[in-house]
């Protein structure tokens, strides 16, 4: 891939510029309000569905307190561990079929929670090494990381994360009043304030644009009468974070699918990476690239080891904060700082944390929305620089297709067995596998005589036959 691939040229500020503590701040919030419902979402789910009840408030902590910690630590790079990119680090969703197929595992055989729990983080400790082994060669497997595979790749995370984004504007999923008028009203406010604030020329405010949003479809939301802070009081004060606090427990049926798992992150990380690195207007290619991208998966591999030590679940690098940087502007990696820093706190001061659950799903999406079809644009943006041959169009049709249907009608797969599911459940993981595949078996000059003679000309291809 080309290192000149056009800059994002709307930067307010670079991946080293400083901005004041203030301007640093209010970057962070908006980083910390696009992805809190992601990092807790996943505890939730998992504490529900195992049941385990009275142990889910301890985990949603942990998993702020190490979101914190892992962002720090891929934002700062502490030697060859991270990316030194504005890459925030949370909970990972990908995990969430491998943790609980260990969890019920032990379930099945009689385990209670604390023993089901001692499972999950015994082999998810183990399984990170594997992640920790795999960073050192992929920059080997990125060399197979066309503009076009990239592209495919970079624009399905998009699309695929849109339908998150409208399912909550629309008022979440399961929601009683989905789709409601309140609901689409107060969801469509939010989306329209972004856009309108995101316009105005002014460095500070269109680097608030999200934050500014948000309180505003707070406020809009209190006068519905649809924020109940009874809630929040009855969040604890503080948490203590307790190493291994439910033992150390391993089991091959558990560790398997986990360790799988490990490999198919990797790959998606370095795809997040990428997009990262060219929305803060960061070479793509090159030995800088090349070092980052390794560095990156590397610290995904470290911090999904450190959250297994402190109770909570695999990590990885979450690609909706990508809108957040095309949104405002910062791609600043001090702001990673501010962001672990207020990770940590909510952690520890569990009722800070409390306060940001009780804004609405309609809020949140409005943003949402908007930010994760930011993400597409980027892919989009590398898409442009390839050109358009039936070759390439036949790639990026495939990939496309096959990948968002599998992100809108994820059932497709229901009847195929478990292993083909959880390597092409991903649209993410479809999308890079049909595009690696068919770039690789596709000769370059594949459907040459549909072409032009401009395009022959870029390609370095000469014609079989006589084109227009």
């Amino acid at each position: 891939m080309s290192e000149n691939v056009p800059a994002n040229t709307d930067l307010l500020y670079r991946l080293h510029d400083r901005p004041t503590p203030i301007k640093a701040f209010l970057g962070a919030i908006q980083h910390v309000l696009a992805a809190f419902v992601g990092i807790i979402t996943p505890s939730l789910i998992i504490g529900g569905t195992l049941g385990l009840g009275e142990h889910i408030p301890y985990l949603l902590s942990m998993s702020l307190i190490v979101s914190g910690v892992a962002t720090f630590i891929q934002t700062r790079k502490v030697g060859p561990i991270g990316s030194g990119l504005m890459a925030l680090q949370g909970t990972s969703f990908g995990f969430l079929a491998a943790v609980l197929t260990a969890g019920f595992v032990v379930k099945n055989r009689g385990g209670g929670p604390e023993e089901i729990l001692s499972v999950i983080f015994g082999v998810s400790f183990l399984g990170a090494f594997v992640e920790i082994f795999l960073s050192q060669f992929i920059t080997k497997l990125k060399s197979f990381m066309s503009p076009i595979v990239t592209g495919c790749v970079i624009v399905t995370i998009g699309l695929s994360l849109t339908k998150v984004g409208l399912t909550d504007l629309a008022g979440g999923f399961g929601a009683e009043d989905f789709g409601s008028i309140p609901n689409l009203l107060l969801g469509g406010g939010v989306l329209a304030s972004v856009v309108l604030i995101s316009i105005i020329n002014n460095k500070v405010i269109r680097s608030s644009a999200i934050f500014v949003g948000l309180m505003l479809g707070l406020i809009a939301a209190i006068f519905m009468g649809r924020i109940d802070f009874s809630l929040v009081s009855e969040a604890a004060f503080f948490t203590v974070p307790i190493p291994f606090k439910y033992g150390f427990g391993f089991d091959w049926q558990a560790f398997i699918p986990i360790a799988f798992m490990y490999i198919i992150t990797s790959i998606e990380t370095s795809g997040d990476l990428t997009a990262t690195s060219m929305i803060s207007g960061e070479p793509i290619k090159g030995p800088l690239y090349e070092k980052r991208i390794k560095g990156g998966v590397l610290g995904d591999g470290v911090n999904s080891l450190i959250a297994a030590v402190f109770n909570t679940f695999p990590v990885t690098t979450f690609s909706q904060n990508n809108g957040v940087i095309q949104m405002t502007g910062i791609a600043s990696r001090y702001v990673g700082f501010y962001v672990g820093g207020i990770l940590c706190l909510m952690g520890l001061f569990p009722v800070l944390g409390a306060i940001f659950t009780q804004l609405p799903k309609p809020v949140v999406g409005g943003v949402t929305l908007l930010m994760f079809a930011t993400v597409a644009t980027a892919g989009i943006r590398i898409l442009s620089t390839v050109q358009f041959t039936h070759r390439n169009v036949l790639i990026i049709a495939t990939s496309l297709g096959l990948a968002t249907g599998i992100a809108f009608v994820p059932d497709v797969l229901s009847q195929t067995p478990q292993f083909f599911q959880n390597i092409f459940g991903s649209a993410v993981t479809m999308a890079g596998i049909v595009a690696i595949t068919l770039d690789m078996i596709l000769p370059k000059n594949y459907g040459i005589e549909f072409d032009t003679k401009a395009q022959h000309a870029d390609d370095g291809l000469e014609p079989t036959q006589e084109v227009a």
